[in-house]
């Protein structure tokens, strides 16, 4: 017997039964009372003694699935709140069969939004992260996104149900009992529900309940856990993974999986295996196309052991494959502001290089750092102006969002059709390390002189040595949840354990693009060209550096981007067109020109400054919250100077060192003790 992912709901539960803990309507309740005041025993508010306040939840009559009342959550706020209630489930719970079902009801244009918790301590692991909005959910546990992606109607009401079997370690999420994803979560635990509402949230919840029961392995059973197609994308060429559980008590030494796709199947023979009861295996394939339209791929697994095993309603499942169709030409931009001051930081780090694998030929990442040595002024100023913090993403340079949460806005603007494609094109003179770039614009529909070509170059694989090269990390020994790795590396990672990737080098002519891109109309068909020229410092290595061509529309959107490495560029051949102008780096002379010790600093610090050109240079202090504490206008030097900084009035903590090289700026940390 087979089980089909998107239609399965009951064909595994033969292992266990369920009796339900907890069931809520909230027709008990005055309309207006708060819901952690009136049941404490299973809600509360996320901070302690906040029932009755700003943070509860209010009894609403506006909407309900059933009776008359539900609760009702909304905001308005950047960070969202400051409503913030939490479901306890009365224990922390990580072996047996967890249900948790809710009706939510969405309002059209809004959000909403909830997690779960996998500590009884609420604030320190989530191990579940739902999002509603625009008529999609998405779940991800702060790890891996779309680990289950379905769909709702909006100003609707729907049942979603989280099933896990925490003994097997296999999450399920259904909508209207419909399967919409099957996954191995990150964090197999949970101790409670947290309903909070994130920016532009309007949504009502009804019908809470949640159970739980044992569960009992079977003697011999292999079980096909999951399938990852690798991508989401037609035309990706992806390597897809099936896993395979060993759901039994008996090891299992051999099997074979045949994966079917698109009408080709694809059959792996894997022996000499020693994989225990509750562990894993994962069978990759390789080389497989997404194609457009709704395809069924189907995991089978057979010859356990040599023959059959002992349960065979999950040797099999299905999973409805229907890739995004990406408008013709279309590359996303998503730019993070980041900074190694930053100890949230390595989740954009850790979702940068995410989207990078994951949607890569569609995705052009940028991480435009923040107050520390890879920060680049003429991109770093605008840009901040545009985020809400750090971590934050632009995805082509819509609204600000963290860049665990880009998928939505990504999806949107993938099948957005572009103005025109951009082709990028290069000659590069390793003796001068001068990089001549020409953005090449198909227009497939008409345009003015009011949209504008940009230049960016970005680097991989960049590191340095010194404290500013040390990363802030909040999630050092896993309190704050797994991150990539990070929460096996400790706060901060030392520099010599740090490489930075996507790292904005430059920006030509201007964050706003170069104003005599095109002429006044633009019609559908023509082709017009933009060049640019860099020199490029010593330091920076051209096998790790991409080209993003960018066209930015009128309202500041980035319509299309081009988006190679420079050899892909140089391949592409150069093309002559309107010239942007020569960017003139002072990078070169950049890396060794400040100096600050002793670092940190009692009562003295020396700020050492050596230039090796003639240049117009201002020094400012500035504290961590941006207000300028002292200024030196050197006027123009060169050579070294040096100045002794009396740092005994200066109260303890972190104060950046700007200095102004011909307007290019260039910071350094220095820590007050």
């Amino acid at each position: 017997m087979k089980k089909r992912l998107l239609l399965l709901s009951g064909l595994i539960i033969s292992g266990f039964s369920f009796a339900q803990i907890y069931s809520e309507d909230f027709e008990s309740y005055a309309a207006g009372s708060y819901i952690c005041v009136q049941s404490p025993t299973y809600w509360a508010t996320w901070t302690t003694g906040q029932q009755g306040g700003a943070q509860d939840v209010m009894i609403n009559t506006t909407q309900a699935s059933s009776g008359s009342k539900s609760l009702y959550l909304s905001s308005t706020a950047a960070n969202g709140g400051p409503q913030d209630i939490i479901l306890k489930f009365g224990q922390l719970y990580n072996s047996g069969v967890f249900t948790l079902e809710s009706d939510f009801y969405v309002n059209t244009g809004k959000n909403a939004y909830f997690n779960f918790q996998g500590s009884q301590t609420i604030g320190q692991i989530w191990a579940l992260n739902v999002n509603m909005d625009g008529g999609t959910i998405t779940i991800d546990d702060g790890q891996t996104a779309n680990l289950a992606t379905g769909s709702y109607t909006p100003a609707t009401w729907f049942t979603l149900k989280i099933e896990a079997n925490l003994t097997l370690q296999i999450w399920k999420a259904f909508v209207d009992g419909v399967q919409i994803g099957q996954w191995q979560n990150g964090t197999n635990a949970v101790a409670s529900m947290n309903l909070y509402p994130i920016q532009n949230s309007q949504y009502y919840v009804d019908d809470v309940s949640f159970d739980h029961q044992t569960y009992t392995l079977q003697n011999l059973n292999a079980m096909v856990s999951s399938i990852s197609m690798g991508g989401s994308i037609a035309g990706q060429i992806v390597n897809p993974t099936v896993v395979v559980k060993n759901a039994g008590v008996t090891q299992i030494n051999s099997f074979d999986v045949t994966l079917n796709y698109n009408g080709v199947d694809y059959t792996q023979n894997i022996t000499g295996l020693s994989l225990n009861s509750l562990q894993n295996y994962n069978v990759q394939f390789s080389g497989v196309e997404l194609v457009a339209g709704l395809n069924v791929a189907t995991a089978t697994i057979s010859n356990v052991n040599g023959g059959a095993d002992d349960d065979s309603s999950d040797d099999e499942i299905e999973l409805n494959v229907n890739p995004v169709v990406p408008a013709a030409g279309k590359i996303v931009v998503g730019e993070e502001g980041t900074g190694t001051w930053c100890q949230w930081c390595p989740r954009g780090a850790v979702f940068m290089d995410r989207f990078a694998n994951d949607y890569n030929g569609f995705w052009a990442g940028i991480a435009v750092h923040n107050g520390d040595p890879m920060a680049f002024p003429e991109y770093d100023t605008p840009f901040g102006a545009l985020i809400s913090g750090y971590p934050s993403s632009l995805v082509d340079r819509g609204s600000s969002v963290d860049p665990s949460q880009m998928s939505t806005q990504f999806f949107q603007r993938l099948q957005t059709a572009p103005v025109a494609v951009l082709t990028n094109g290069a000659t590069w003179d390793a003796t001068s390390r001068t990089l001549n770039v020409s953005v090449t614009a198909d227009f497939q529909s008409a345009a003015n002189n009011n949209y504008k070509i940009a230049c960016v170059l970005t680097e991989d694989g960049v590191t340095g040595s010194g404290s500013g090269w040390s990363q802030s990390n909040a999630y050092a020994g896993g309190g704050n949840g797994v991150m990539g790795g990070y929460e096996s590396l400790p706060n901060p990672v030392p520099a010599a354990q740090m490489v930075y990737d996507h790292v904005a080098r430059k920006i030509a002519p201007s964050f706003g693009g170069f104003t005599g891109s095109f002429p006044v109309t633009v019609n559908a068909g023509e082709e017009h060209i933009v060049n640019f020229s860099f020199v490029l410092p010593a330091g920076w290595n051209v096998d790790n550096m991409h080209i993003v061509g960018m066209l930015i529309a009128p309202n500041g959107r980035i319509d299309n981007a081009g988006y190679t490495t420079v050899a892909g560029a140089v391949s592409n051949g150069y093309e002559s067109g309107v010239s942007a102008g020569l960017s003139e780096l002072t990078d070169e002379q950049l890396d060794d020109v400040l100096k600050v010790y002793p670092n940190p600093a009692n009562d003295f610090a020396v700020i050492a400054i050596n230039l090796n050109k003639e240049a117009q240079v201002v020094l400012n202090l500035i504290d961590i919250s941006g207000k300028q504490i002292s200024t030196r206008n050197y006027g123009s030097i060169v050579g070294l100077s040096e100045v002794v900084l009396n740092t005994q009035d200066l109260q303890s903590g972190v104060y950046i060192v700007e200095l102004l090289v011909n307007g290019e700026r260039l910071t350094k940390r220095l820590v007050v003790e």
